[in-house]
C-alpha cells in the first residue's frame, strides 16, 4: 500500500510541476502548485508508513513496553500537518497577489507582467 501511495505522490508532483511550467494563466499555476504540494505531503506520509503497525496512541491497546515495536513514528504525520497549514497560507498569499495583479492589469496571463525583465 505504501508503494502505491508513494507512486501516486510522485505522479501528483510531476503533474503539478508540468502544470506550473506549461500554463500561462496565474490561477492555473496556483492550482498546479497546490497539486504538487499535495503530492509532497503524500510522499512524506508514505515514507513514514510501516506495515503492521498502529497509530502512535499509548493506551490499553498498546502497552508501553511494546510501543517501540508496534507503533508508527508520529514525526512524518506532524510534519505533514504543519506543511498543510503552511501550504494553505502560501496558497492564500498567492491568490491575494493574483487578485491585486488582476485589479491592476485586468489580465491573468503571466506574459503581461514583464516590466521587471532586463
Amino acid at each position: 500500500m505504501a508503494h502505491f501511495a508513494m507512486a501516486t505522490g510522485f505522479l501528483l508532483i510531476l503533474i503539478g510541476a508540468w502544470g506550473a511550467l506549461t500554463n500561462r494563466n496565474l490561477l492555473r499555476m496556483i492550482i498546479a502548485f497546490t497539486i504538487a504540494d499535495s503530492g509532497v505531503n503524500l510522499v512524506i506520509i508514505a515514507v513514514g508508513y510501516m506495515h503492521g503497525r498502529t497509530a502512535p496512541i499509548l493506551d490499553s491497546a498498546v502497552a508501553a513496553a511494546d510501543a517501540v515495536q508496534r507503533i508508527i513514528d508520529p514525526v512524518p504525520q506532524a510534519l505533514v500537518l504543519t506543511a498543510i497549514v503552511i501550504g494553505v497560507g502560501v496558497t492564500a498569499l498567492m491568490l491575494a497577489y493574483v487578485y491585486r495583479l488582476y485589479e491592476k492589469r485586468r489580465s491573468l496571463d503571466i506574459g503581461d507582467f514583464t516590466e521587471l525583465k532586463g
